[in-house]
């Protein structure tokens, strides 16, 4: 009998860690649960800046994840690291800013995991996922949504389904 693979590990990334990232990360978990349990995963999430650490996410955020059946109340901001480059096989990041702070600490080696997104989810002509933390209500459930259908294009692209 063969050794199993290591798990397939995934980092999302935004600028707190509070809104973006932690949604995304919830979500692609629960989908690869759901619609591909056979593919060993882990999954966790990081900001580029460092002003809310150890705060759980945005109760905006949390409100209407738990409206959509997802709790995100366990899960806590935390800085990307230069050690996140060797331990993740993809990192994904939810803005172009945000994007450029990651490939600026990235080892050149590891630029290539670096990946928007929102490129998993072309069909809907969005380029970004918006930061929804300075909006209202509606800004949050528009970025929940366009999180859902990107997080299951990431799912498709790595499942081949």
């Amino acid at each position: 009998m063969s050794p199993a693979a290591p798990p397939l590990r995934i980092l999302f990334v935004c600028a707190g860690n509070i809104c973006r990232s932690p949604t995304a990360e919830a979500l692609f978990r629960a989908q690869a649960q759901r619609y591909a349990p056979q593919l060993q995963v882990e999954v966790d999430s990081a900001g580029t800046l460092g002003f809310h650490i150890g705060e759980a996410p945005d109760d905006r955020a949390q409100r209407v994840a738990r409206a959509r059946g997802l709790d995100l109340s366990g899960l806590r901001a935390r800085l990307l690291t230069a050690e996140d480059f060797e331990s993740f096989d993809w990192i994904i990041v939810m803005d172009r800013r945000n994007r450029a702070a990651v490939r600026r600490l990235a080892p050149r080696k590891y630029r290539s995991r670096v990946r928007l997104l929102m490129e998993f989810a072309p069909h809907l002509g969005v380029a970004e996922l918006p930061d929804p933390y300075c909006g209202e209500h509606s800004d949050f459930e528009r970025a929940f949504d366009l999180a859902e259908q990107a997080t299951r294009g990431l799912l498709r692209a790595l499942t081949g389904a």
